[in-house]
């Protein structure tokens, strides 16, 4: 399966992002807890350029607590400042004020002794759609400003935002790229509600999650669904999940789409428990096997010889 969505509105907001750059003094690049990596986009270092940059973690509570850690370490050692948050009950809000605010104090000093009067740090908000953009800004001004929703592509303009005297947030929309070069991010994304419903085909979703409950989180699915076992096969799984719910159509037929969409919204929702679908162990030793087979292929190409 492909999953690819990159409506016609992202190209003409990266374009808008990279012409607003200039007007703000940090980046606060949101990403989904569960899934850091896939859900940024690998194009923003292009975009931001030197901009100082702050990572929030959001949708922290949803997240393996032990695996968000290991990615807070990864940021830092990648020289970004990262912090997990909450954007919905405002956990780790405060800090992450506070931190946007220390990346723009040089810039403040200096701006002092040049005898510029002092003004309110501007921050630009970045990340993919159905990241939580607006639900932070929404919490961070302390009322309804930004269009929140379950479902990507809610924000399509952007809009300056004050919070308080001396801190304003610039809005933006999500931003996909054009092409999943891994499609394993795809399906990532599609699980966790990045992708607009409309296009995706719900069953490999669905086997995604069910394979990785197997793989990393074995038995949480069985005390969801109070089964004594399920099968290692995924579409095995997917209808014995789907009887035991009495999904069933005429003939004792098991419901197969409304299985899968009954699993895909409680991962979603977060029936599941604290999950994460990606780690940077699971990155190195992806890096470490691409690096290899590169190697590989290098070594197969018979080396060009010259006759004297």
């Amino acid at each position: 399966m492909t999953i690819q969505w990159f409506p016609g509105h992202m190209a003409k907001a990266r374009r808008e992002v990279t012409e607003k750059l200039k007007l703000v003094d940090i980046v606060m690049e949101l990403v989904d807890a569960r899934l850091p990596l896939s859900s940024r986009n690998p194009m923003m270092d292009e975009i931001v350029q030197h901009k100082p940059r702050l990572v929030l973690l959001n949708k922290a509570d949803l997240a393996d607590p032990r695996v968000t850690d290991q990615w807070v370490k990864y940021f830092r050692a990648q020289g970004l400042d990262a912090l997990p948050i909450n954007a919905i009950k405002g956990e780790g809000l405060p800090k992450a004020a506070a931190e946007a605010k220390r990346l723009f104090a040089p810039k403040l000093e200096a701006m002092a002794k040049k005898g510029i009067r002092p003004r309110a740090t501007r921050a630009m908000i970045l990340g993919i759609p159905n990241v939580g953009k607006s639900s932070l800004i929404n919490r961070m001004a302390k009322k309804t400003i930004a269009k929140t929703g379950d479902r990507p592509g809610v924000t399509q303009d952007q809009q300056w935002i004050k919070v308080g005297k001396d801190f304003e947030l610039l809005d933006t929309p999500g931003i996909l790229w054009p092409k999943f070069e891994d499609q394993r991010v795809g399906l990532r994304l599609a699980a966790t509600g990045a992708i607009k419903e409309e296009i995706l085909d719900t069953e490999p979703v669905a086997i995604y999650i069910v394979q990785l409950m197997n793989e990393r989180y074995r038995g949480v699915l069985e005390s969801r669904y109070n089964l004594e076992s399920l099968p290692d096969d995924p579409r095995e799984a997917i209808e014995t999940i789907g009887r035991k719910r009495g999904f069933l159509r005429q003939g004792n037929v098991v419901d197969m789409e409304a299985t899968w969409k009954l699993l895909i919204r409680e991962f979603r929702g977060g029936q599941f428990g604290r999950l994460s679908l990606e780690s940077p162990s699971e990155l190195e030793a992806e890096e470490a096997v691409e690096t290899e087979e590169e190697i590989q292929q290098e070594a197969a190409v018979p080396e060009e010889t010259t006759v004297e």
